[in-house]
């Protein structure tokens, strides 16, 4: 894999195991955080396992953060192959939310990370990216599905979906989701898959994954498990 990828939300969770990924198959890793100490040590400890990765504090919701971690990625081979759109915030206990106990603070938060994140991460990529990149925005099925106590978390995954989608019509780039079900994360809850595991299938769906299928769609974990089996 000669590529290079961005991934944002990558001092933890899915994003930290997708940038492990990337880099064990031999792709440069662009990750950053809120967390400077965090997302340093990340890429220090993929470089000292041998890989290439490249640390960049950056904030989702200051597109002029965003700005910056992209044209540093631009630099590194010229273009940036690849885009995670995977950092993301849940205010409270998951599933403990419901809609009408909601705060505005944590609405407009939901919604500035969650999907205005994803928005500016897109956004300020498209003048530095390949003429094959991938973009890949991680969602749940709370972003489809009415379920009871995930509130504007819910709501701001399918704003999410919807600017993936709406990139996918205007762009030539290749701009979809991917759905992994329930991941062991702090903003999922207890159980659900390994992030090692989700990571197989953010790589697929940055590699391997048909454009046709990937291209303003929403893949899940039946379609990435029917596709390597």
């Amino acid at each position: 894999m000669d590529a290079t990828v961005v991934v944002t939300g990558a001092s933890r969770g899915i994003g930290e195991a997708v940038a492990r990924a990337v880099a064990d198959a031999g792709g440069h890793a662009v990750v950053c955080a809120r967390d400077a100490d965090a997302i340093e040590r990340v890429a220090d400890d993929i470089g000292a396992e041998g890989g290439q990765a490249t640390a960049v504090r950056a904030d989702v919701r200051d597109e002029f953060d965003v700005e910056r971690l992209l044209e540093t990625a631009a630099r590194l081979n010229g273009a940036v192959d690849g885009i995670v759109a995977n950092a993301g915030v849940y205010h409270g206990i998951p599933g403990e939310t419901p809609l009408h106990e909601e705060s505005y603070a944590a609405f407009d938060d939901h919604l500035r990370t969650n999907a205005r994140g994803v928005f500016a991460t897109v956004r300020e990529a498209v003048p530095h990216l390949a003429t094959d990149a991938r973009v890949v925005v991680p969602t749940g099925v709370v972003a489809r599905e009415g379920m009871p106590g995930y509130g504007s978390y819910a709501v701001s995954k399918a704003a999410a979906e919807a600017v993936a989608r709406g990139f996918a019509a205007d762009l030539d780039a290749t701009v979809g989701a991917v759905d992994p079900g329930k991941v062991a994360t702090p903003l999922s809850g207890d159980g659900g898959r390994a992030p090692a595991d989700v990571a197989g299938m953010v790589l697929w769906a940055l590699t391997d994954a048909p454009t046709a299928h990937l291209d303003g769609e929403v893949l899940d974990w039946g379609d990435y498990r029917q596709a390597t089996r």
